[in-house]
């Protein structure tokens, strides 16, 4: 059997993090019986590149380009993270950050600032945000922001953005922010949350659409089942993690609602 690619850029949030991901997925393949090698791909090399790729096994991808049909996967299981607002569910929400000694009290304190996202296809670094913005903008004020500074590309980018005075406020994964809080605290003593999106459904681990059904279920059947596995304690204290929730298709229907709704309203980007 060919050997398929697996990797969790998405959440690799340091080298010792994308170890225990490499880790974790070793074992599903294993369990699974199906031949996974894992692929490298540091940012900022393109994510739309690799999930374009047919050879894909078990690669972390988020949910709003799946929806919009970015490239042809099929969904197989979602990370449920071990926090507060995931509520035991594979779901997710973008933590808009500000620095510590900024002196806003509430969003509305930054507008006429200076914001910025990651990339359009993003629904953390974008679609997310402009859902949240949505709700403040009126006839009178169709424009939040003095500057939106575009194409950040990365998480790291909006924390470093914010931490270093580049941006005012910035929209940030809440599982990434998790992990690297977690693992790096020093980046993240200097800024704190000044509000956060509703939750969504959070990425999800794809296979290629060209990729066997039955490679998929046996896959799927294994991420949910890796909370009941020996090895699995271990990693998922360093991932934080709960365990895995099966998904599909449909799961990442509401990041569509956000899109078609921003766009109904004269919205296409945050502003």
């Amino acid at each position: 059997m060919t050997e398929a690619i697996a990797n969790a850029r998405m959440y690799s949030v340091t080298p010792e993090v994308e170890a225990a991901w490499q880790s974790l997925l070793e074992h599903i393949a294993h369990d699974a019986a199906v031949p996974l090698g894992y692929l490298p791909y540091p940012a900022p090399r393109p994510l739309e590149a690799l999930w374009s790729r047919t050879d894909l096994g078990c690669v972390l991808m988020c949910g709003y380009p799946i929806a919009l049909k970015l490239a042809a996967v099929t969904p197989i299981a979602a990370p449920i993270p071990r926090a507060p607002w995931a509520g035991g569910q594979p779901r997710y929400r973008s933590d808009l950050i500000v620095r510590a000694d900024a002196p806003f009290a509430r969003l509305e304190d930054t507008f006429g600032g200076r914001a910025g996202w990651t990339v359009a296809h993003s629904h953390s670094g974008f679609n997310a945000f402009r859902h949240h913005l949505l709700a403040f903008r009126t006839p009178e004020r169709p424009v939040l922001y003095r500057e939106m500074v575009g194409e950040l590309v990365t998480a790291r980018n909006v924390l470093d953005g914010v931490r270093e005075g580049r941006i005012d406020v910035g929209p940030l994964d809440a599982y990434w922010h998790l992990l690297i809080a977690h693992h790096r605290p020093e980046l993240t003593r200097g800024i704190r949350v000044l509000a956060s999106t509703d939750n969504a459904p959070i990425p999800a681990f794809v296979a290629s659409a060209a990729a066997g059904g039955d490679s998929v279920a046996r896959l799927r059947e294994a991420l949910v089942a890796a909370k009941s596995r020996p090895w699995f304690g271990a990693i998922a204290d360093q991932l934080l993690l709960e365990g895995f929730g099966a998904v599909s298709e449909s799961t990442y229907a509401p990041t569509l609602e956000w899109d078609r709704a921003a766009n109904a309203a004269g919205y296409p980007v945050p502003a």
